[in-house]
């Protein structure tokens, strides 16, 4: 590998670093919600260093190397991590608002959140849509794709969680809210039919088989977030009233879906690393599983809450631990390629 260099670190940056703020701030939130507050208090202050360094190393990019910065735009297979950037946002956001209790930081970063959604999603897929020479559709599918979803989800997260704070605008948050759940889902309709074609019927090595594909999981459940969310707030918003029984239903279609998938992804995993025994170290891709994790346990606590099933609660019970020791691990491997990107050992960039 490369010797570590500033320069390099920002020049190869992975766009989908966010996920990092991804990750650490929904793994909090579901730690607030067991009543873990001291764990949830340290990575809600954690996640606001991670993302104005990240921010700062994104701009520095822009800046410095804004050649590499569109050319990955028009990457197939690196472009649509750029939408971690608004998942992050409105993450954060989320945050500020339950663990702050500062709302208008929260609508300022839904409102950032929405600006960035509008500007990477039209400007990547339309780059994609009229790149010359494509890549062959093997190489530029995977899971990392589902983040159109999980972006478009994360606005109607937070767009309900705000709506108790402006009553004034509920019926604006609300409408917004519905929608980007509606559009999240059907994203998610279509982009996993494709992901699917791609699992089954074409060739699949070990090193294919990304950590990235833990956001078919992912985005299901934080669409299950996103449909708990609206059901959560429908008694105050009359125009939800009739859209409530197919909410609650997709809502439901989504978690089972999310279930299903985890058993899968643990076989594949187990084939990639334990039989095929592709090396196990730190790449900036491993927070595309500590997000669903997180993701996981979250939408299950709110879920057992919409449909007043406790036994449900069993599972983050015991769920948030295992998204806390992912996130710790990966963590700790990001801090191991720290130092050993200081001692000019690994370059850090590696995606």
């Amino acid at each position: 590998m490369r010797n570590f260099s500033t320069p390099t670190l920002i020049a190869d940056l992975p766009p989908a670093y966010f996920a990092m703020v991804m990750g650490t701030g929904i793994v909090s939130i579901a730690s607030h919600l067991l009543g873990h507050e001291s764990i949830s208090i340290s990575l809600f202050w954690l996640n606001i260093v991670l993302y104005a360094n990240l921010w700062a190393l994104f701009l520095a990019r822009l800046i410095f190397y804004p050649e590499q910065f569109v050319s990955d735009m028009r990457n197939h297979a690196r472009g649509v991590g750029y939408l971690t950037i608004v998942a992050g946002t409105c993450i954060l956001g989320s945050q500020f608002v339950l663990l702050n209790h500062n709302p208008g930081l929260g609508l300022s970063l839904l409102f950032l959140g929405f600006g960035l959604w509008a500007l990477l999603i039209y400007a990547i897929f339309t780059m994609l849509a009229i790149r010359a020479g494509k890549p062959s559709f093997g190489e530029a599918i995977d899971g990392i794709w589902l983040l159109a979803t999980v972006s478009t989800e994360s606005l109607s997260v937070l767009g309900s969680l705000l709506v108790t704070d402006f009553p004034s605008y509920r019926n604006e948050l609300a409408f917004f809210a519905l929608g980007f759940f509606m559009l999240g889902g059907i994203l998610y309709l279509i982009i996993i039919t494709i992901i699917l074609l791609r699992l089954l019927f074409y060739e699949l090595a070990p090193k294919d088989l990304t950590p990235r594909y833990w956001i078919n999981m992912g985005a299901v459940a934080i669409t299950t977030l996103a449909g708990t969310s609206l059901l959560e707030i429908g008694q105050a918003i009359p125009f939800l009233a009739p859209f409530g029984p197919f909410i609650l239903g997709f809502t439901f279609l989504c978690w089972v879906t999310a279930t299903w998938w985890i058993p899968l992804l643990l076989a594949l995993s187990v084939w990639r690393y334990l039989i095929r025994r592709v090396e196990f170290a730190y790449r900036a891709e491993y927070w595309s599983v500590v997000f669903p994790l997180g993701m996981y346990t979250t939408c299950t606590i709110h879920l057992s809450n919409v449909m007043g099933l406790e036994f449900l609660m069993q599972i983050p019970h015991y769920f948030i631990y295992i998204a806390l020791l992912a996130w710790g691990i990966t963590f700790l491997g990001l801090l191991r390629s720290l130092s050993r990107s200081l001692l000019g050992k690994v370059d850090l960039s590696t995606s």
